[in-house]
């Protein structure tokens, strides 16, 4: 049984979602995204940053994560979650997991998505990524490359570090 909240970070596109609703199963604890309970309370994120701003949805994001680590369960957040200072702080209760990556399978993992922080597509990706990469890493509690590994080998590798925490 978790201790603590499991959270999982990187930039968007990295699989946050897809691993950690995984992670959660494996680890047969609830899991939810803050990005989804954004959306069921305040609507579609582009229509958020279009109609009321960046600045109004990072408020609902730090509410959606603050909301989140009530729970011991795997917490999947958006890429700029860790923008926030007061979201950075709230971190401190959580097992925070960096999903890094090299950033080649990218392209294909983005195409399908209305991201509203990529109008240059890969060129703002990568922008927004190296910009955000030294809060990621300054918050996590260990990092897990996902750059080669299969799934199943990033889910093995998480629990692995988790039971040695």
């Amino acid at each position: 049984m978790l201790s603590r909240p499991v959270v999982l970070i990187g930039p968007m596109g990295v699989g946050k979602t897809t691993i950690g609703k995984k992670l959660a199963k494996r680890l047969e604890v609830p899991f939810v995204d803050t990005d989804v309970l954004v959306t069921k309370a305040h609507g579609e994120i582009p229509e958020i940053f279009e109609n009321q701003g960046e600045a109004i949805f990072r408020t609902y994001e730090e509410q959606a994560l603050k909301d989140a680590l009530l729970a011991k369960q795997v917490v999947a957040t958006g890429g700029g979650a860790v923008l926030s200072g007061e979201n950075q702080r709230a971190l401190e209760a959580a097992t925070v997991i960096y999903l890094s990556t090299n950033g080649l399978h990218m392209r294909a993992r983005l195409s399908n998505g209305n991201r509203p922080l990529l109008k240059n597509g890969m060129t703002d990706w990568k922008e927004i990524y190296e910009s955000r990469k030294p809060l990621y890493e300054r918050l996590a509690t260990f990092e897990i490359d996902t750059s080669a590994a299969g799934l199943g080998k990033i889910i093995d590798t998480i629990c692995e570090k988790l039971e040695t925490l």
